[in-house]
Parts: structure tokens; sequence; C-alpha cells
């Protein structure tokens, strides 16, 4: 008789579904190192588009590996598209934050890159990894101080969006009357404007600068805020935490801050994280069309329309802050769905 527990798998000699699909999984990952390793050096610009789409076959064959096997050791429930996301974001950050300290070649003056080649190819193993644009500046100490600008962009414009809505929203939706009579018509107002033709109204008056960018798309995030502060504030001004403070006397600052505040700043951060996606994309939109910050300054925007004139022949020049935009909405995105979640009431019901 078989030992008690060993399932039928185990008795003919086969390993559980969860082994065979790690190893599986542990296969997968190394071809697709290995062929990530082979169509990035081993063929040269000649391949074309087929060097491109071996190593796009070859990232799917790496993530479909980390997937299964990180299922494997980490449980069926590891979502490995929210660490990585996670990771990226974090790596992003560290980064952008000491930039300045980074052994990164000239990617912001032009005159201290006259005797670097122009348009280089990607070279991992060379002085300039990521290649060199048409003035021969780094694209990788672009792509790190383009990161910088777009974090500093989403995450500056969120926070005064936040400060801002969140103060006038509680007040609104705790005190109600003729103060949420206003906040209601003014956000109304703001929401009815194309936010577009705002934005842009904003950044031709304003000088092209961080600070003024971050600002103009945090006056049209404001509306949004003060709404869903507003909203968030009505559904728990009636719960039974803050009826007992009433009931005890504590005054009504007291039951914003301690009561309301907590309660409500989740599900605003936790939407946050999709502003932040879309700040970013905005700003590289205005880049690219010249109405934000400009060359020599790089930000992903101007970085992808400096190289558009020569797509064809050096597609490095768009592809790589192109994906580097896409990864970052791409995680924020994520990021923001499962703190959604986590936080926000109306999605914990469903």
């Amino acid at each position: 008789m078989s030992a008690p527990g060993r399932s039928d798998a185990v008795i003919a000699g086969r390993l559980p579904l969860n082994h065979r699909s790690g190893l599986f999984g542990a296969g997968l990952l190394v071809a697709g190192l290995v062929l990530t390793w082979v169509s990035l050096m081993r063929l040269d610009a000649s391949a074309g588009f087929i060097k491109y789409i071996l190593v796009a076959v070859a990232l799917g064959a790496v993530f479909q590996g980390l997937k299964l096997v990180s299922k494997w050791i980490f449980g069926p429930l590891f979502d490995l598209g929210l660490w990585l996301s996670a990771l990226w974001i974090s790596l992003l950050v560290l980064i952008a934050v000491f930039a300045d300290l980074l052994p990164l070649r000239e990617s912001r003056d032009v005159s201290q890159a006259l005797q670097a080649p122009i348009r280089q190819r990607p070279n991992l193993f060379s002085s300039h990894p990521l290649g060199t644009d048409a003035q021969g500046l780094d694209i990788l100490g672009g792509l790190v101080y383009g990161a910088r600008v777009s974090l500093i962009v989403g995450f500056g414009a969120v926070l005064i969006g936040i400060t801002v809505g969140l103060t006038v929203g509680l007040a609104a939706g705790y005190y109600r009357g003729k103060l949420e009579s206003a906040v209601s018509f003014l956000t109304d107002s703001m929401l009815a404007f194309p936010p577009l033709i705002l934005l842009l109204a904003m950044v031709a008056v304003l000088s092209p600068t961080v600070a003024n960018v971050t600002v103009a798309l945090a006056v049209i995030s404001v509306p949004t805020y003060i709404r869903l502060a507003r909203a968030n504030t009505l559904a728990f001004a009636q719960r039974e935490f803050v009826l007992s403070a009433r009931l005890l006397g504590e005054r009504n600052p007291a039951i914003i801050s301690r009561e309301l505040l907590p309660n409500v700043l989740l599900p605003v951060v936790s939407f946050s994280f999709v502003i932040i996606a879309v700040f970013i994309v905005t700003e590289a939109s205005l880049s690219f069309l010249g109405l934000s910050i400009s060359r020599p300054n790089p930000t992903w925007g101007n970085m992808i329309a400096a190289g558009e004139t020569r797509l064809n022949d050096h597609p490095h020049a768009v592809a790589v802050p192109g994906v580097a935009l896409f990864l970052t909405v791409f995680s924020f995105n994520r990021i923001g769905d499962r703190a959604r979640k986590m936080w926000d009431p109306r999605e914990a019901k469903l």
C-alpha cells in the first residue's frame, strides 16, 4: 500500500502539477534570457525589425517564466505584475533622486557632447548603453533626468490637488448648506470647461518650467478631488463613529480631522495613482508638442519628439523613452487598481 497522503501523480512517478509548472517556468525563464542576450548582443542592425520581434518574444517568455516560478515559490495568489510594478516605480524614484550622483554621460548640455558620437545605437557594454541622439547626448542620462521631471510633475500636481481638494471637499460635505452649494457650483463650472483648453491656456500664459506645468496640472485636478472628497465625506458623515463623536461633544474640527479625514483620505490616495499616470502622459504630450519643458532639458516627451524625424533609421531614440513612459504609466495604473480594491469602500463591496 502507498503511504498516506500521497497523490496519484506521485505514485505514478510524476511530479505534482505545481512542481511541473514551476520547472517549466524555470526552463522558460532561462530560454527567454538566452534569447534576449542573443537578440540584443548577437544580431546587428541589419536584422531590422526581426531583432525587435525576437526581443519582444524573449521578454514575454521571461515574464511568463517568472510568473510560473513565483507562483510555485510564493503560492498561486502571488501577483507578479504588481510586485514588478512596485519595483519599477521604486527604481525610478531612486534614480531620479540620485541622478546627479550617477556616472552618467552628458545628456543636457550640447556643448559638452561635441566629441560624442551622434545617433549611436544601443550597446549595453559601451559608454552609451542606450545610445545617443542626433546631438550626441546620452539617451540613458536623458531617460534618468526625464524621469525626474515626470515624477516631480506627477507627484507635485497630485499633492497640490489633494491638499486643496481634500480640504474644500471635507468642509463642503460635512457642513453642507450654502457652502456645499457654492462649492458644487464652482466645481461644476470648472469641470464644464474643457480641461485641455484650460491647460493649454495656462501653459501658454505661464513660462514652460517644471513648477508652472505642475501648478497648471494641479489646477485642473482640484475639482475632481473636491467632488471625490465631498462624496466620501457624505458617505462617512452618517456612520456610527461620527454620530458617536458628536454625541460625546466633540467639536466639528476635531471630528473632521480625527474621524473623517483618515477614512476619506484612503480612497482619495488610491485614486491618485491613476491621476499621477495621467499627468505623466499629459506632460509628455505637452513636451512632445513643444508646449512644456523644451530641450536641452530632457523629458520623455521631447526625447520622443527629437527622435521621430529619423524613426526608420534610428528607432531606439523613440523606443527607449517610449518604453519607459509605457512601463511607468502601466505600473501606476496597476498599483492604483490594487490600492482601490484595498482602500475604496465602493470597490470592497464588489
